[in-house]
């Protein structure tokens, strides 16, 4: 019996596809960890080494490169591997698991609708320009602005929850915690913009909405969509929706600017997520193995997790490994942080 054709790929995707591939270099570990986040994770966060092959294909990654890039998540505590004759599965280890509970919660937690005009203003003790400078990556990635070398502003916590995060942050618990009001709004805005680069972070959420709103098009247009391309196009919007969330400090609505462009392109993820999450889910099912058996679907996934996020939200996703490479899991009083590759 012959089997049926299966659809061809519309051309947004084949682009989609071609701009991943001619990445230099093509960073298969932090696919990978796009995978495991948002595919494996919720199926008992193990699956074999074939399936993982089988599943990085499309994308351009080649056997050696899966098998080169999965050893080195092992060394960094990422993954752990269990064999069973010439087969291997590998699932996240406790730290790993732990760093992707939290990336959920910050991905799909609510972001408040308003905001009391509170700034905690973060005063950094004198150390060397190299600690200062790990201590100010680690700071923004907890969304502080850095208004001058030793200042940092949060609108958006208590000192109470700043001094919880910092810490187990190497350089900052000897930090002094402050809160404050400006004058007014106008105030408050002028101060953003001397901590924040909304510039180029808008001008990040116009590619991002450029390259996946043709996709979303095609698909109204009735355009057929293979299982195995839905996973191609949600694994890819998420990858690159993440790699934007973690340079989001996640402003309160009042300090963005009107018309932020980071609000489209939250709704055009959540929308195109909803979109092909079940096919992608299909194709999941017959293609993740466990070393003995499927890979189980789990219960929170039987449906959409982006479905029903208000529009109010800013923006959503994480999923990858340590600045130059895995790092071990950070202390869990702190939000998780993974890279911005």
């Amino acid at each position: 019996m012959k089997r049926a054709p299966s659809a061809p790929v519309p051309a947004a995707v084949r682009a989609l596809l071609r701009r991943w591939r001619a990445q230099r270099p093509l960073r298969a570990g932090s696919l990978l960890i796009t995978i495991f986040g948002d595919a494996i994770a919720p199926r008992g966060a193990a699956v074999t080494l074939g399936s993982l092959i089988r599943l990085a294909a499309p994308f351009g990654l080649t056997e050696r490169l899966v098998r080169t890039s999965v050893a080195r998540l092992a060394r960094h505590g990422w993954l752990a591997a269990r064999r069973s004759g010439r087969r291997s599965e590998y699932r996240l280890t406790r730290g790993g698991a732990e760093r992707f509970a939290e990336a959920t919660r910050r991905i799909y937690g609510q972001s408040p609708e308003a905001w009391d005009g509170r700034w905690t203003l973060l005063v950094m003790p004198p150390r060397s320009a190299s600690r200062r400078g790990h201590s100010s990556e680690d700071l923004r990635w907890l969304g502080f602005g850095r208004l001058d070398p030793s200042l940092y502003a949060h609108p958006g916590c208590t000192p109470g929850e700043a001094r919880r995060w910092l810490r187990n942050l190497p350089g900052a618990a000897d930090g002094l915690l402050l809160e404050g009001r400006s004058a007014d709004l106008a105030a408050d805005r002028r101060l953003v913009s001397y901590g924040w680069d909304l510039e180029d972070l808008g001008r990040r959420y116009r590619h991002f909405v450029a390259a996946f709103a043709p996709v979303e098009s095609a698909l109204r247009a009735g355009a057929a969509l293979p299982a195995g391309t839905a996973f191609v196009v949600r694994t890819l919007l998420i990858h690159e929706y993440r790699k934007i969330h973690l340079q989001d400090p996640l402003l309160p609505p009042p300090l963005l600017p009107r018309g932020w462009v980071g609000s489209a392109a939250y709704e055009l993820c959540r929308r195109l997520y909803a979109r092909v999450f079940a096919p992608a889910e299909g194709y999941l099912s017959a293609t993740a193995r466990r070393l003995h058996r499927p890979a189980p679907l789990g219960k929170l996934r039987r449906v959409c997790p982006l479905r029903g996020i208000g529009a109010h939200r800013a923006p959503l996703h994480p999923f990858d490994a340590g600045r130059s490479g895995p790092t071990a899991a950070p202390a869990l009083s702190a939000p998780a942080k993974l890279s911005r590759r």
